[in-house]
């Protein structure tokens, strides 16, 4: 049986950037990737199959829903997801300079994050939201507008056939389009080009048992039906969708009374040249009624396999599928155990307006979603359009505080308490924070490793903003933007 030292589960963005940070800061670590589908990174990760969005909490108002004892909004979780895209940006720009990867325009690309609002009460909210943001260094160059004529310099769409209603926006030039699975094949591509290292496409993970000293994975290729198993110290499941299957699998304690909440999605598409051609920006609004963070709205301007296009999304939709591609309709009830079937009942009946706003997502007509396309472009027409289906997320179930069925939006790490096991659960904002939190489960489940004083130096010359997080001092920015400038050169952001 093969002795490894880290087994990767899945070849999304998770496992793409914790094996070459691994590898990178230990050359010796002996690590191979199995990903079940025959082309790398084809489920969330896929550019088609999410927003694209550089999460730097620039535009994206979900991310600061709540007010302060003043009134005002409170702007500290933006601050914390900028600072943590910027690590991700980083460690990008190190991969570059090193050769590990290259032709950053191929995945990584400037396009403007705007806010847009419109009615008055919406404004009052965006207003108090750039007070607050514009204060700290992060956002000193956000622009902010009123104005219909300011809006339609920077995204003319947005205006134009729209009566006189109210209308604000925020505008960052600096915000970024991500191709989330070109950036992980690519460190998936060096990483299997690695002594010792090795990536299997057409191969599933179909059980995990503890060893001695970590696990023993059987591995099925599901192109001529062979069975192989393999032993690692560590396995880390980046499966997306299919993790919590296979930690159940693995009877990790920790995952007793989670349970899996899948949420579809669907973009409408717009490839018209003389469309796409003006409206340069990714722009988001605000969640409509019982939405999920997931489903916010925005109008993006995307590129894809070297085609543009504007997207407009994502709607939700019920389904009982895990993953998109490799998924089955069986995997939501195939989920349901003992010890989380509670939860999962308790998420239904707490969360009645979530389920019917899926439920009324699948069934409504394509002149529906036109109409909340053209809340954000008020000349939409319906032969310029057509609807493909998107992604799905699997929204992680947990008990809180003693209260189960809670659907928790964002990423939940799960690790076992011996530190050999770990999995991701959950959606946005995590790949664009994806080296954040593959650092949280690199520093916890190899200790040893990032106490040593040589891989705490080669950690910094990678994010050299590692430690800058919501400061102010005038030192810690003046070196944070020097470091972020860098980046951006190294990633063709800044020509």
């Amino acid at each position: 049986m093969d002795e490894l030292d880290v087994i990767l589960i899945g070849s999304g963005v998770m496992s793409a950037n914790l094996g070459g940070l691994l590898k990178q800061l230990d050359p010796e670590l002996r690590i191979e990737l199995y990903e079940v589908t025959k082309e790398l990174s084809q489920e969330s990760s896929n550019g088609w199959n999410n927003a694209g969005t550089g999460h730097a909490g620039i535009c994206e108002v979900a991310y600061t829903p709540d007010r302060g004892e003043d009134g005002e909004i409170k702007v500290d979780k933006a601050i914390e997801i900028f600072a943590e895209f910027e690590q991700t940006k980083q460690f990008w720009a190190y991969a570059v300079r090193t050769g590990m990867i290259d032709k950053p325009s191929e995945f990584i690309n400037q396009v403007p994050h705007i806010s847009f609002v419109y009615g008055q009460e919406q404004v009052d909210f965006l207003r108090s939201r750039y007070k607050g943001m514009s204060k700290h260094p992060f956002f000193s160059s956000m622009q902010y507008s009123e104005d219909p004529e300011q809006i339609r310099k920077w995204a003319p769409l947005l205006i134009e056939g729209r009566g006189d209603q109210p209308v604000a926006a925020t505008f960052m030039e600096a915000g970024t389009d991500v191709n989330f699975g070109e950036v992980s094949r690519k460190l998936i591509h060096w990483l299997g080009e690695q002594g010792g290292c090795a990536y299997h496409v057409e191969t599933r993970v179909t059980d995990l048992n503890r060893s001695n000293d970590g696990w023993e994975v059987t591995i099925k290729n599901m192109a001529d039906g062979t069975i192989r198993q393999k032993r690692a110290k560590f396995v880390f499941i980046g499966a997306g969708g299919g993790s919590l299957p296979l930690l159940q699998k693995a009877g990790v304690d920790e995952i007793r009374g989670y349970g899996g909440f899948p949420i579809g999605g669907q973009w409408l598409i717009c490839e018209k040249p003389e469309i796409v051609e003006r409206h340069h920006a990714k722009v988001y609004g605000l969640s409509p009624g019982a939405a999920p963070t997931m489903a916010v709205p925005h109008l993006d301007s995307r590129v894809l396999e070297g085609k543009q296009a504007l997207l407009f999304g994502p709607y939700a939709a019920w389904t009982t599928k895990f993953l998109h591609r490799g998924g089955s309709f069986f995997d939501l009830p195939g989920s349901i155990k003992f010890h989380n079937w509670l939860t999962l009942l308790k998420v239904g009946i707490s969360n009645l307006p979530l389920v019917g706003y899926l439920i009324q997502q699948g069934l409504q007509s394509m002149n529906t979603r036109l109409k909340e396309l053209r809340n954000f472009y008020p000349d939409a027409k319906a032969e310029d359009w057509k609807l493909i289906d998107a992604g799905i997320r699997v929204q992680a179930i947990k008990k809180e505080d003693g209260d189960a069925g809670i659907v928790h939006f964002g990423t939940e790490v799960v690790t076992s308490e011996d530190r050999s096991i770990s999995a991701l659960l959950g959606a946005s904002p995590g790949a664009s924070v994806c080296v954040n939190i593959v650092l949280e489960v690199a520093r916890k489940c190899f200790g040893e490793l990032f106490a040593k004083e040589d891989v705490q130096k080669k950690l910094l010359e990678m994010i050299p903003t590692l430690d800058v997080h919501s400061t102010t001092n005038s030192e810690k920015i003046a070196a944070f933007e020097k470091d972020s400038l860098s980046a951006e050169e190294a990633l063709s952001l800044r020509k």
